[in-house]
């Protein structure tokens, strides 16, 4: 059963190599990366270590038993008791529930862990199974928003614990 871990160091060459097996997957619901991105990967990774180490972001990775990484699962701009959530994961991964058990879990350490009472989270009207992973861990939409001229919604989850 996969396991979701907080970012550490070492994840860095199976997390380079999810972001690059899924790249189109998930250039089809969100912006691309772009080049810079897998190019400055090793930096890149360095400075989100240490910026989680300011306690202002949580990264946390979905990893299978062979250490394999099905999925990202952030929690960021940590500030006044509230985060804003964002997940990726792997298409191969995708329909079985996966992220939602993940969305859910991160909602239950949320409180006890990083001292968070309200969760928010975002994304477009044609990620039906983003939408759907929020509908089922307990986030409500609270307005309209526009992505890069895609439209979205934005959502909430108060009492995460």
């Amino acid at each position: 059963m996969p396991e979701l871990q907080r970012l550490r160091a070492d994840h860095a060459p199976a997390l380079l190599a999810f972001e690059r097996e899924n790249r189109d997957f998930f250039a089809a619901s969100v912006p691309d990366r772009g080049e810079a991105y897998f190019t400055e990967f090793e930096a890149r990774h360095q400075a989100l270590l240490a910026e989680q180490a300011t306690g202002a972001i949580a990264f946390h990775v979905l990893v299978c038993d062979d250490h394999e990484i099905l999925g990202r699962f952030n929690l960021v701009d940590i500030a006044d008791g509230e985060a804003e959530l964002g997940y990726r994961l792997a298409q191969k991964a995708t329909g079985r529930g996966l992220a939602t058990t993940t969305v859910r879990a991160l909602c239950t350490l949320a409180a006890p862990r990083y001292g968070l009472h309200t969760l928010r989270a975002e994304t477009t009207l044609d990620n039906a199974a983003s939408r759907t992973v929020l509908a089922r861990t307990g986030f409500v939409p609270t307005a309209t928003a526009d992505f890069d001229g895609r439209p979205g919604l934005t959502y909430v989850r108060h009492n995460p614990a």
